[in-house]
């Protein structure tokens, strides 16, 4: 069983859902990071997502654009997230996932990729905009390094979901809303139903994000997946810390790291019914 497969396997034990906090690598920079993981695992998420900063993020919206934007002018490179993932690995519980596009994982080698991943601690590998007929070999890496390739899904054809799915590991990634990523003020009136139409096809937790921002929203989508991803609403928030340090005004960018936890925080709470209750 890989790590993901049993942070789900606990966390259905007690009914709870997981909550999967989405952080560029380097935004601001890299020791920012470090804290900003480590602070998320404290207050108990339960999956991680770190982005690897790309110069064309055609998946992401302005906001993550802009973040990972500030990570490359900041120098952050492949290596460099790497290296992040590997200092942070016994300091936090959670499972941590790369987020990535296709182009910087082929010049650097499928099989070399997952397996500098595993290396280094990373737990799994989404990469948005690898299509299904070019992903067998991901899903032979995922295999052989025990890092779970997860496969993103979108509204589409139920033969076309069933396909996605089928070779799935980890978890499902259900894109909430076509289009790029970006905090959205509602939800799709029909995504319970869309999630039900995923779950027919697999027995692997489902995860929904993309346009996830509010402890309502998170709240909705507990009730019907297995987890919740968040992205664009904290990345917004990794963006004031960068803007306080590049004013040179220190305590206001440690307050904003703190007021990034909280925000956090305050989405996870609706995830964990049993322990509001204790």
């Amino acid at each position: 069983m890989t790590r993901i497969a049993d942070t789900f396997k606990r966390l259905n034990e007690t009914g709870e859902k997981a909550f999967i906090p989405f952080l560029t690598a380097g935004d601001p920079n890299l020791e920012v990071s470090a804290e900003l993981i480590i602070g998320l695992d404290k207050i108990g998420a339960d999956i991680i997502e770190i982005g690897i900063p790309y110069s064309d993020p055609l998946a992401d919206g302005p906001t993550i654009q802009a973040g990972s934007l500030r990570a490359l002018q900041g120098g952050t490179r492949m290596p460099d997230v790497f290296e992040l993932v590997r200092r942070v690995r016994p300091h936090v519980q959670a499972s941590l996932v790369l987020f990535t596009y296709a182009n910087p994982v082929f010049q650097w080698g499928v099989r070399e990729f997952f397996q500098t991943a595993q290396e280094a601690g990373a737990n799994g590998v989404i990469i948005p905009d690898l299509p299904l007929e070019e992903s067998e070999e991901a899903l032979a890496a995922g295999l052989a390094t025990g890092v779970d390739f997860i496969p993103l899904v979108a509204p589409t054809s139920q033969e076309r979901i069933a396909k996605i799915v089928a070779q799935g590991q980890g978890f499902i990634y259900c894109v909430a809303a076509l289009g790029v990523t970006g905090v959205r003020e509602d939800l799709d009136a029909d995504l319970s139903g869309y999630v039900a139409s995923v779950k027919k096809h697999t027995a692997l937790p489902v995860a929904v994000g993309f346009g996830v921002g509010k402890p309502e929203h998170a709240a909705i989508i507990g009730q019907f997946a297995d987890g919740v991803v968040v992205g664009s609403a904290i990345v917004k928030k990794a963006s004031a810390i960068a803007e306080a340090l590049n004013a040179g005004d220190a305590p206001l960018a440690e307050a904003k790291k703190q007021e990034l936890i909280e925000f956090a925080a305050s989405l996870k709470a609706p995830l964990y019914p049993s322990r509001q209750e204790a």
